[in-house]
């Protein structure tokens, strides 16, 4: 049998068919090409499943909630260039003796950190922000009330003058105390070894609220800063730290005492949320130990995509996450996915310096 086909039909059939090859085509350069828009759009949506506890970052696959690791980091002049600090995904710096600096690194058990120091003593506030992440706890010694209360509680305590194994020191670089390091593996081993002693199993802490970063870079452009940078001064050069946005990774890069602060292998350290916090602090002894307040409220002020935000801090108990609320809103402050650095200090008035643009 003939079929005869107007030429109304035959314009449609034609159509069909230059549409049917058109598709088959778009569908094969993304095979031989990897162009394939639509496939752009499914990996996007495939790698963007869940993002990570931490540090908020997106992950391709959803994962149970990661051991915390936090390590003791000394900032004394003499413990420079220090090593790993770069890669921590949470920082707490705050003010031990003589108002200078030492700070609190947090890592994630899935990341390769293999130099992390000098480690130095452990003091009764930072095991407060330890406590809020169930984190294994990396120290050489501590105050007396550190001490005692490490004896009470249920921290994972790793303290290299009992367990030096999971250390070493870097007799060659420099003299004690200045020399004591770790890395991940190691505390990894250590976690293994005393986790039954101390109910590791129990791993349980509350995630933060996190946000794409600003929409200007996001869209490929630059985040224009009302906010260039910020200034902390804890104890006078070579303490003085400053932060300054950089508009193109909208990140902020952190100086020391006016110059890069620069690891011993050449890294810098960028993060992706600076939070500067006010608390009270009490000078306790004629040594000089100090008590500051970790629990309850108080102002803060949040850097962010070259903006600044009015904040006040919330930390209920010792188990229960620090938050920053906008102080007109009083909404949760969402953070950027990344890295964030809190600095402790006693005054907002006095020790912070706030470089806005045209300034």
């Amino acid at each position: 049998m003939t079929i005869k086909l107007n030429n109304q039909t035959k314009g449609v059939t034609l159509g069909l068919l230059v549409l049917a090859v058109a598709l088959f085509a778009f569908a094969f350069r993304g095979i031989f090409f990897g162009e394939s828009e639509i496939g752009d759009r499914e990996s996007v949506t495939l790698e963007r499943v869940a993002r990570h506890p931490l540090s908020g970052e997106w992950l391709n696959e959803a994962m149970e909630l990661p051991r915390v690791y936090g390590v003791m980091v000394e900032n004394h002049l003499d413990s420079r260039p220090q090593s790993g600090l770069d890669q921590a995904l949470l920082v707490m710096e705050a003010p031990v003796e003589a108002r200078l600096p030492r700070l609190l690194a947090f890592f994630s058990e899935e990341q390769g950190v293999e130099k992390i120091g000098p480690v130095r003593s452990a003091r009764p506030y930072y095991l407060d922000w330890n406590a809020e992440l169930d984190a294994v706890y990396a120290h050489v010694g501590g105050s007396p009330a550190a001490l005692a209360l490490l004896q009470a509680d249920d921290t994972i305590d790793i303290d290299e003058f009992a367990n030096e194994w999971f250390f070493w020191r870097a007799d060659e670089m420099r003299s004690a105390p200045h020399n004591v390091y770790t890395s991940l593996d190691l505390l990894g081993d250590a976690l293994e070894r005393f986790e039954s002693r101390f109910g590791a199993e129990d791993n349980a802490w509350d995630s933060w609220t996190f946000k794409e970063d600003a929409e200007a870079r996001a869209l490929g452009g630059t985040v224009v800063a009302s906010v260039p940078s910020v200034t902390i001064d804890f104890a006078d050069e070579p303490y003085v730290i400053e932060w300054r946005y950089r508009a193109g990774e909208n990140v902020y890069r952190r100086f020391q005492g006016g110059e890069l602060h620069e690891m011993e292998d050449g890294a810098l350290i960028d993060a992706n949320n600076i939070v500067v916090m006010e608390t009270d602090v009490e000078i306790l002894d004629s040594i000089g130990r100090r008590r500051v307040r970790t629990i309850g409220e108080g102002k803060a002020l949040v850097f962010q995509d070259g903006e600044m935000i009015e904040a006040v801090w919330k930390k209920p108990s010792r188990r229960q996450r620090l938050r920053f609320y906008d102080r007109e809103t009083r909404e949760e402050i969402a953070m950027n996915a990344g890295k964030t650095w809190i600095e402790v200090i006693p005054s907002l008035d006095g020790d912070v310096k706030v470089v806005k643009e045209g300034e």
